[in-house]
């Protein structure tokens, strides 16, 4: 069955200063559970708490600088590039550089709070 997504479903975001996350497909605006596919627009200064998820993600950036830290390193990620974390690795992300980011997430399965375990939660 075809589904036509008019708008996304802003999403409450982890992380100080607040970023804007516009969900397309994901449990939340499509009630699809196996993949979730979100526009984000992070402040500079932004970051949040470490986690572990229990989903890949595949983030391509569109505008700015993501900083994304793994147990192997830190990784800058820039307008036009793309990153892939698994599930099961710790990673960090935040947007240091005075211009933010955008970028696109997409996560399989689809995003969950309940699976992606972050610090302190």
């Amino acid at each position: 069955m075809t589904t036509l997504i008019n708008a996304p479903t802003q999403i409450n975001a982890v992380g100080i200063p607040p970023k804007i996350i516009e969900e397309f497909v994901g449990n939340v605006n499509s009630q699809t559970s196996a993949i979730s596919i979100a526009k984000m627009q992070s402040p500079s200064g932004w970051s949040e708490p470490g986690q572990i998820p229990e989903f890949d993600e595949y983030t391509v950036v569109l505008r700015g600088c993501l900083r994304v830290e793994t147990k192997e390193g830190i990784f800058d990620v820039m307008a036009g590039q793309a990153i892939i974390i698994n599930r099961g690795e710790w990673v960090r992300y935040s947007t240091p550089g005075s211009e933010g980011a955008e970028y696109i997430a997409v996560c399989t399965p689809a995003f969950s709070p309940n699976t992606v375990h972050r610090e302190g939660e």
